[in-house]
């Protein structure tokens, strides 16, 4: 593998759903899936990376089931933000069990005996050093998805770019795969293209963020070996979504 001076970022943040730590199975976890986000956090953090970890809690509970169980929008949001404690925790016992690196969890909702307070200074300080830090409890509001405090704790740190860990989804298409089966990969969009498209590869509110502050972000599939390494030495993989041409993969 590359070492650190010739890999196309050196600080980067991975937004990693919790549908996608669910797995394919009808359990919340899943082992298998935990085991690989870990290999690859730390392959990255061996190569001297400096990594942070949104996590979602999807596959706990989602603010958007509010009405199916009759319940307030708000509520469910704090309880799908619970779930993001569970998710980060579980992280971090799977990255230690393998490494003796520092991993931290950090969250914007006192949680004092599980998890230290999110400060953006301690967070870059913790990077710097060479730790692992885990974004747990979103931005701490409710009415969004883990996708925005995702580009925003990424941006407030300094990242060069943004990984996005799609469940079986390897990238952004100009068709729907599954029905059409001549449908192409992009290699590259703009954030334009996306927003004005409404295409649903994140929140709108994400992608807006990310464009005004010229964020990166790469979407792949969970299930890809080694991925966000490869694409950090220039493989092309997944979908890239920046302020560049738009490009179709080549057949």
């Amino acid at each position: 593998m590359k070492g650190r001076e010739t890999l196309k970022h050196r600080k980067i943040c991975i937004k990693l759903s919790g549908a996608a730590l669910a797995g394919d199975g009808t359990d919340n976890f899943d082992e298998m899936s935990f085991s690989l986000i870990a290999e690859e956090i730390l392959s990255l953090a061996k190569s001297g990376v400096e990594v942070c970890v949104m996590v979602g809690g999807g596959n706990l509970f989602r603010g958007n089931q509010a009405e199916a169980w009759g319940i307030n929008r708000v509520e469910a949001d704090s309880i799908g933000t619970l779930g993001t404690f569970m998710n980060s925790l579980m992280l971090r016992g799977i990255l230690k069990r393998d490494t003796t690196r520092e991993v931290r969890v950090m969250t914007s909702i006192p949680m004092p005996s599980v998890a230290e307070p999110y400060i953006q200074l301690r967070a870059i300080n913790h990077l710097k050093k060479g730790y692992i830090v885990i974004f747990a409890g979103g931005n701490g509001q409710p009415f969004v998805s883990s996708d925005y405090p995702a580009v925003q704790r990424a941006i407030e740190v300094g990242c060069d770019a943004l990984f996005v860990a799609k469940n079986g989804v390897s990238g952004v298409y100009d068709r729907d795969p599954r029905l059409d089966s001549d449908a192409r990969q992009f290699e590259t969009l703009r954030y334009n293209d996306v927003i004005s498209n409404d295409l649903k590869v994140m929140d709108q509110s994400a992608l807006l963020l990310a464009r005004d502050h010229g964020l990166p972000i790469h979407l792949f599939d969970f299930k890809e070996r080694n991925a966000i390494h490869r694409i950090l030495e220039g493989e092309s993989i997944g979908t890239m979504i920046h302020h560049h041409e738009t490009q179709l993969l080549q057949n």
